[in-house]
C-alpha cells in the first residue's frame, strides 16, 4: 500500500512512525511533515489545507489510504473532497468536524443530547458577555467558538481578566474564530483524554491518557496545545471508562448520526473528572497532540490494518493490542510559547538521547536549514519513553530531555506526577 499522512506536527510524526511499521505499507508520504517525519516518509510539499492539490497528488500517485492528523483540513472538507474523488481517507467529513470546529455547536449539541458538560451561555455581543461574567463571578472559562490551535480557551481568575479576555476575543484576537464565544462555569478535578476510532454508532477505544494543557509546572500559566502526556491514565478506572462510554461516547455517536452528521475517524473527548462527576470540556475530531505520541508507543497491533477494517465496515473485528508498559511524552517548546517565539534555533542531542532503546523523539516544529536541524514552531519536540512503571518511564524521559538542547528550550518538569501520586494512593508502584 501507498499511504499519505496529512499534517506537520508531533501527532503526525507518531502516526507516521506507527504506520511505517505496518507490513501492509510499501511507501509512506507526508504533506507537509517536519524534519523527523522526512526521515521515514517522502516529503510532499503541499500544505495540509491545500485540499485541491492534495487530491490531485493522491490520484496521480495512486495513494491507497490517507490519514488526516490535524483539525483544520477536516473542518475545511478534505474528507468530502477525497471521497468524491474515489479515494480512501480516514477522518471526519466537514459536517461532522463541526463538533470541534464550533464550540457553540458542541455545547448546544451536548445540551440537546444530555451529554454532561459545564453550565454555559454563548455570546456574539461584548456587553452581554461582560454582564454574564459579573453575574457568574470568577474563576470562569471563556472560549473562542472556532479553531484557535488549542489556544482559544482562557481560564479567567478575576473579573478584570475575564473582561479583558472578552474584549480581546471580540476585538479579533482569533479572527473569525472569536466572533462568537462560549462562557462556562469553571469545573474542578483532574483532566483525562478519551480517544476512540469510530464509525457510525460503533467505536474502538484507544488507550487512556492524560494531557497537561498549561504551560508551566503545577498547571500554571496560559493554555497551550499540550505540554506532555502519559498513558495509561490511572484516573480512568474500568468503572469510569464504562461511564464515559455509556454517558458520553455512545450518546455522541448516536446524536451525531441522528443529526445527519455521521462520524468516521478519531474522536477525542477531553474530560474533567471531579466532584461534579465526569464532564466533557471539549470534543476533538482527531487524535490529541501530545497524547498520540505515548499512545502510539504502546500500540502493539497494526494501525493501518485497524483503519482499513473500519473503512471497510468491519469495525466489530478491530481489537487493538496494547503494551502493559507505561509511556510518557514531554514537550520541549520554544522560548515564549504559547506567545511569540523565534525560529531557526539549532537542535542537538537527539541521537544521544535515542541511544536508550526505550526513547523515541517525535518532531513537531522542526526543519532543516543549511544542513542543521532547527526549530520552526512553538512546540518543537515530544520526547517519549516507556517503562514497566510510570515512575521508571518518567525518570527515563527526563534523562533524555536533559541531553537535548536548543536555545530557549523550556518544558514542564512535572509530567506524570499526578499519575504517580494516584498510583501510590492505590498502593501500586
Amino acid at each position: 500500500m501507498k499511504v499519505l499522512v496529512v499534517g506537520n506536527g508531533g501527532r503526525e510524526h507518531a502516526l507516521a512512525w506507527k504506520i511505517k511499521q505496518s507490513p501492509l505499507v510499501k511507501e509512506l508520504f507526508c504533506a507537509r511533515g517536519n524534519a523527523g517525519i522526512w526521515q521515514i516518509a517522502r516529503k510532499v510539499d503541499i500544505s495540509p489545507s491545500d485540499i485541491k492539490n492534495l487530491v490531485k497528488f493522491a490520484k496521480e500517485e495512486k495513494i491507497d489510504l490517507t490519514v488526516v492528523g490535524p483539525e483544520q483540513p477536516l473542518s475545511e472538507g478534505i474528507v468530502d473532497a477525497f471521497e468524491e474523488a474515489g479515494l480512501k481517507i480516514f477522518g471526519h467529513r466537514k459536517s461532522s468536524a463541526i463538533l470541534e470546529a464550533s464550540k457553540v455547536f458542541a455545547k448546544n449539541f451536548m445540551k440537546k443530547y444530555g451529554i454532561p458538560t459545564a453550565f454555559y451561555e454563548t455570546f456574539d455581543n461584548e456587553n452581554e458577555a461582560v454582564e454574564f461574567v459579573k453575574k457568574m463571578g470568577t474563576p470562569i472559562v471563556i472560549k473562542a467558538d472556532g479553531l484557535a490551535a488549542g489556544k482559544g480557551v482562557v481560564i479567567a481568575n478575576s473579573e478584570e481578566e475575564a473582561i479583558n479576555t472578552i474584549k480581546d476575543m471580540f476585538g479579533g484576537r482569533f479572527g473569525e474564530a472569536s466572533k462568537r464565544i462560549v462562557i462556562e462555569e469553571f469545573l474542578t478535578g483532574e483532566e483525562a483524554s478519551y480517544i476512540a476510532m469510530v464509525k457510525g454508532d460503533k467505536l474502538v477505544p484507544m488507550a487512556t491518557s492524560q494531557d497537561h494543557k498549561r504551560v508551566f509546572d503545577n498547571d500554571k500559566g496560559p493554555n497551550t496545545g499540550g505540554m506532555g502526556a502519559y498513558s495509561p491514565a490511572p484516573l480512568v478506572t474500568p468503572e469510569i471508562e464504562q461511564e464515559i462510554l455509556e454517558k458520553i461516547m455512545y450518546p455522541t455517536l448516536r446524536g451525531m448520526q441522528s443529526e445527519g452528521r455521521e462520524l468516521c475517524g478519531f474522536l477525542y473527548a477531553g474530560l474533567m473528572i471531579g466532584e461534579k462527576g465526569i464532564n466533557v470540556l471539549e470534543f476533538n475530531v482527531r487524535m490529541g497532540d501530545p497524547e498520540t505520541q505515548p499512545i502510539m508507543r504502546r500500540l502493539k497491533s497494526d494501525l493501518v490494518e485497524h483503519i482499513m477494517d473500519i473503512l471497510d465496515g468491519k469495525i466489530d473485528s478491530v481489537k487493538p493490542e496494547w503494551s502493559d508498559d507505561y509511556s510518557i511524552g514531554v514537550v520541549m517548546a520554544s522560548a515564549g510559547y504559547p506567545g511569540k517565539y523565534e525560529k531557526g534555533k539549532v537542535i542537538t542531542g537527539i541521537e544521544e538521547a535515542e541511544k536508550d532503546p526505550d526513547i523515541v523523539v517525535f518532531h513537531a516544529g522542526t526543519d532543516i536549514k543549511d544542513g542543521n536541524l532547527v526549530t520552526s514552531g512553538g512546540r518543537v519536540l515530544t520526547v517519549t519513553a516507556t517503562g514497566k512503571t510510570l515512575k521508571e518511564a518518567r525518570e527515563k524521559v527526563y534523562r533524555a530531555v536533559e541531553k537535548i538542547h536548543f536555545e530557549g528550550a523550556h518544558y514542564r518538569r512535572d509530567i506524570g506526577d499526578k499519575g504517580i501520586k494516584r498510583l501510590n494512593q492505590l498502593g501500586i508502584e
